[in-house]
């Protein structure tokens, strides 16, 4: 079936499970020409509404595709989801042999709008811009990138905050989902674009999560993997972390078991969500990037900085992310083990074929260098180091040393000459 850029109808089948009672309507549809990308008043002068998530026929289309799945998606710890579509953006043109189509695949709060302005329909701008475009390391003159939103995801593609085929949001009736069933929904994304096979899948943090579930799973569709900033399998520490912020959630008295997307503005989860951000936030930056900037000097408030920066990110966040979506895909990559009925992660990622590029940030302590040293052991890659204070994040913030990463992987695709010199070595 072709992908479709307009709302596409509702799945075959309702979800098990009691609907929850409609509640009060919200406010009106607010107008997308004002300057906010969601519409309404500016972002920083309004109450968080109940959700930041994307909304079919309200908000702005923007960018976005859309593709529906041919059929229910069966999922990997058992049940249905009916009528799944998935929300996408494209740049550059597919050549006539669908040869030149990469794959880009976001973390945790990120979505399909990797490149590009702030716009209506796209509260903010691409997360890897400086990567996509003429010239630039995926060159959209000659290559078809393609960036879906995640399963489970909030701005278009189905998850918690979507609707359901019974009319109700999916709300706390979402089921479980894992990294597996991500891809398994970008694998109907790939047939209904009519490509076979990618020239190459690349992804940082959860995406890169999913750049391996490629390779592993899908080894005959993917030409080569990028894969930044993860691990084979979570650990102890982050499986810690991640719950912690998922109980910060559903201890909100707005959660209401999830089903909490009908409820007026400001009476949803935002402020266990927003803790559970300051949490994460903490985990992306480095001890000593976060010294240097704040230390422990005040506001003249008398607020710690380096607490008004926390509450910065979550009240950004809150207007532009959804609590449930947080929670499944936080649970998903809590599971996250490419190994799972596989023999183990190493022995699945030595019996893999797809070529490797394999790099992590020095400053990194949410997902450290020994977990891609792993990864990279048992491909035969060599570990490549991106040098940064920021942390996780550098993934996202040291934009030339990942574009050197992406257009040697390239290069070596095409059987080019990769570029002079090197973003990093082995440690």
């Amino acid at each position: 079936m072709p992908p479709r850029a307009e709302p596409g109808g509702a799945g075959p089948a309702p979800p098990t499970g009691p609907a929850p009672p409609p509640a009060s309507p919200g406010p009106a549809s607010p107008d997308p020409t004002t300057a906010d990308p969601r519409g309404g008043v500016p972002a920083g002068d309004r109450a968080p509404a109940v959700s930041g998530a994307w909304r079919a026929g309200v908000d702005p289309v923007g960018r976005r595709r859309f593709a529906e799945l041919p059929g229910p998606l069966r999922l990997e710890r058992g049940g249905v989801l009916p009528g799944v579509r998935v929300a996408y953006e494209t740049w550059g043109r597919l050549d006539a042999a669908a040869s030149n189509a990469v794959l880009v695949l976001h973390a945790l709060t990120g979505d399909s709008h990797a490149a590009g302005p702030a716009e209506p329909g796209h509260p903010s701008a691409g997360w890897w811009d400086g990567l996509i475009g003429p010239g630039r390391a995926l060159d959209t003159e000659r290559l078809f990138v393609v960036s879906p939103n995640v399963l489970g995801g909030c701005q278009g593609t189905t998850g918690p905050a979507t609707t359901a085929p019974d009319g109700h949001p999916w709300g706390g009736r979402w089921p479980e989902i894992t990294i597996a069933d991500q891809v398994s929904a970008e694998v109907a994304v790939a047939d209904a674009l009519g490509v076979r096979r990618w020239a190459a899948v690349v992804g940082g943090s959860m995406g890169g999560m999913r750049a391996l579930e490629w390779a592993v799973g899908h080894p005959d569709r993917v030409g080569r993997v990028v894969v930044l900033a993860c691990g084979a399998t979570a650990t102890a520490e982050q499986i810690g972390l991640y719950a912690v912020q998922v109980r910060a959630i559903i201890d909100d008295p707005g959660w209401h078991g999830g089903d909490y997307h009908r409820l007026p503005a400001a009476q949803g989860p935002a402020a266990g969500m927003g803790l559970a951000r300051r949490m994460a936030q903490i985990s992306y930056r480095s001890e000593e990037e976060l010294e240097d900037r704040f230390a422990a000097r005040t506001r003249p408030d008398g607020q710690f900085e380096v607490a008004s920066y926390l509450d910065h990110h979550a009240g950004k966040l809150a207007r532009r992310f959804d609590a449930g979506t947080y929670v499944t895909l936080t649970r998903a990559m809590m599971t996250q083990d490419v190994g799972r009925g596989r023999g183990g992660f190493a022995a699945a990622l030595r019996a893999c074929p797809v070529p490797f590029t394999v790099a992590g940030v020095d400053s990194d302590r949410l997902y450290p260098l020994r977990l891609q040293q792993e990864i990279a052991a048992s491909t035969g890659a060599p570990l490549r180091v991106i040098h940064s204070r920021s942390g996780h994040d550098g993934f996202l913030t040291e934009t030339d040393q990942v574009a050197a990463l992406v257009r040697e992987a390239l290069g070596a695709l095409r059987g080019g000459d990769s570029p002079t010199g090197s973003p990093g070595s082995s440690p």
